[in-house]
């Protein structure tokens, strides 16, 4: 089966949960016979995550030349060697370290203009991916990475004369935030798009269910394949770590939570037998976001304790696969529900425990695995409670962590999780 993923890219800046799971199950689906590539959209992927075959693969839709056609006219119309010259990887990755390109607030008009597709203000760049895919490639499926991208179905699905299928993942949160009524006009658009679509595939039956309802599909419409991590390198320590850690492993971003996270840190330092209790951080940022990071390093240092915070800049599989077994504990206080959850997947695969707020995927996780402990977030101190558990008693923890490690072997790995795609993808027309 030839299959093309259409994935945004990070431009190595954050964790990025989309990125992890199209590149997990593209390796995947290679290794089971099947073609199967991914195109780069906005931004270039993570650079030690790329098979030299992909590399090759240019950007479209470069987010440069994006925001150009969305605020210049000229831009619109510009022949393709000018577009090229702001598709350069080194521009892509200064632009999205300098200018906050994903920042929801800024990007109401850019994110509707995309979603309108041929009427939309980047349509030549629609142009150019279906002509691309035309002359590279027939697929039999093309693969939206989330429902933001929806603006491309009717084209594509019309065009190359295949099946569209659109994966969704954390897509709500992203456009709830986009102001003046653009939020409405996304939904609509989104909506219409939506009727061209062969099939839609959520990573957690919470997310099938919401995004069902905001879609306006027929219940049971949404399909749902847990997402899955290649597990090789990823191992437990032979020991638990003296003192305990505790680790984050997310976007570094308000909703994420990691200002609760560092709150509780400071208050579970205070507890005897926790005093010398360490604190590991990863996972980026894009630049609008350094306030917001900076803020929660001066409330450490403020309460004596960033001695005991180590900030890990790297996060690409390496440096994932030596940073996890460092840990006793992990903790992302998630606030908005993650739809997928990809870094309790590679705790666990790590032999890691949780400790995590009761939302979105997390108990459909936490519960298939045994991995962990669910805290109520609007009980105050409950998330601080759970941790004490976990970090006091280190032999509990470890268990959490083997019994978590064996289910994530056997239902929670990119092979599965690609098994169970191809499963749906027969099943179209």
């Amino acid at each position: 089966m030839q299959i093309v993923f259409m994935t945004p890219g990070s431009g190595d800046n954050f964790y990025c949960e989309n990125c992890l799971r199209d590149k997990a199950i593209v390796v995947a689906l290679r290794a089971m016979g099947h073609e199967a590539a991914s195109m780069p959209l906005y931004l270039p992927p993570l650079m030690q995550d790329t098979d030299p075959g992909d590399a090759k693969t240019p950007v479209f839709f470069g987010g440069v030349n994006v925001y150009l056609q969305q605020r210049f006219r000229l831009f619109r119309h510009t022949p393709r060697w000018i577009d090229k010259l702001f598709d350069s990887n080194r521009l892509l990755r200064f632009a999205a370290r300098k200018v906050g390109m994903t920042k929801a607030s800024v990007l109401g008009e850019t994110a509707v203009s995309m979603l309108r597709g041929a009427s939309g203000r980047q349509a030549k760049e629609l142009d150019r991916l279906v002509s691309y895919m035309r002359k590279s490639s027939r697929p039999d499926v093309v693969v939206l990475s989330n429902a933001m991208l929806l603006g491309m179905a009717p084209r594509i699905s019309e065009e190359l004369d295949c099946a569209v299928v659109c994966m969704l993942q954390d897509e709500h949160d992203f456009i709830d935030a986009l102001p003046d009524g653009y939020a409405d006009d996304a939904w609509d658009l989104m909506r219409k798009s939506a009727r061209v679509v062969s099939m839609f595939v959520a990573p957690s039956k919470y997310y099938a269910d919401l995004m069902g309802q905001r879609l306006g599909l027929p219940e049971g419409a949404v399909k749902v394949n847990y997402n899955g991590i290649d597990p090789e390198g990823y191992s437990p320590a032979d020991s638990p770590p003296d003192p305990p850690v505790i680790g984050y492993l997310s976007r570094l971003h308000p909703d994420k939570g990691l200002d609760l996270l560092t709150e509780a840190f400071i208050e579970l330092r205070s507890q005897p037998g926790l005093e010398n209790i360490e604190l590991l951080i990863a996972g980026g940022m894009t630049q609008n976001f350094k306030d917001y990071v900076e803020e929660q390093k001066r409330s450490l240092q403020r309460a004596g304790v960033s001695d005991s915070v180590r900030w890990i800049d790297d996060f690409d599989r390496q440096s994932k696969r030596d940073f996890l077994p460092k840990l006793s504990v992990m903790c992302v206080p998630d606030r908005s529900g993650p739809a997928a959850g990809m870094f309790v997947i590679e705790s666990l695969l790590a032999g890691v425990p949780l400790v995590e707020p009761s939302g979105g995927v997390i108990p459909e996780l936490l519960e298939a695995t045994g991995g962990g402990l669910l805290y109520d977030p609007d009980k105050p101190g409950d998330m601080t409670a759970k941790l004490t558990e976990l970090l006091t008693d280190p032999q509990r923890a470890r268990a959490m962590g083997r019994s978590g490690r064996q289910v994530a072997l056997e239902q929670f790995t990119a092979p599965a999780a690609a098994e169970r795609l191809i499963a749906l993808f027969e099943t179209l027309d």
